[in-house]
């Protein structure tokens, strides 16, 4: 049977006094008072100094850090100088779910994964006058516009403006969320 990861959580949180000897709020108040302010140092701190496993550790470092607050991703992604790439990424997600109802958007810290029953496309604003297309297209050659990429994403294309989202860049999407059902 398979469990939703809201049950592991769950669970996960239950075991935290078995597991490390002390209850998840006696661990946020220990971090609470110490100077460690940051995911990582409160992972290195439990893990060096209380001999917390990293899964624990990281789990708790989160609940110390969670503020209760929703953060919009995709708005802190385009804020700042890169508030004029918004308009852009919009039409790339309005043409993705014009591909068909199973499009998820799925969005990261620094990036928007467009999946099926797997990642077919990668937005990321990658400087303040360019977005990077991912797109899972393994096997096809890399020429012109269409560059080789990364593991997520065999290719990308780099688009400035809306008129950069053309036929072909739109060919190219289709292409790999067609591979990816």
């Amino acid at each position: 049977m398979t469990t939703k990861p809201n049950d592991q959580l769950a669970t996960m949180i239950a075991n935290i006094p078995e597991k490390t000897g002390k209850s998840l709020p006696d661990w946020l108040t220990l971090i609470a008072q110490s100077p460690h302010e940051k995911h990582g140092q409160i992972v290195k701190f439990l893990k060096s100094e209380h001999g917390v496993t990293h899964g624990f550790a990281n789990l708790i470092a989160s609940k110390a850090l969670d503020t209760g607050e929703s953060v919009d991703l995709v708005a802190t992604q385009y804020s700042g100088p890169k508030a004029g790439l918004r308009p852009l990424h919009n039409e790339i997600v309005d043409y993705a779910q014009s591909l068909g109802p199973d499009v998820e958007i799925s969005p990261k810290k620094s990036s928007v994964s467009l999946r099926r029953k797997k990642q077919f496309a990668l937005i990321t604003p990658a400087t303040k006058t360019r977005v990077d297309l991912g797109l899972a297209l393994k096997g096809e050659e890399a020429e012109g516009r269409l560059e080789t990429y990364n593991a997520m994403c065999s290719h990308r294309v780099r688009l400035e403006t809306s008129a950069d989202f053309d036929d072909n860049v739109k060919a190219w999407m289709k292409s790999a969320y067609d591979r990816s059902g």
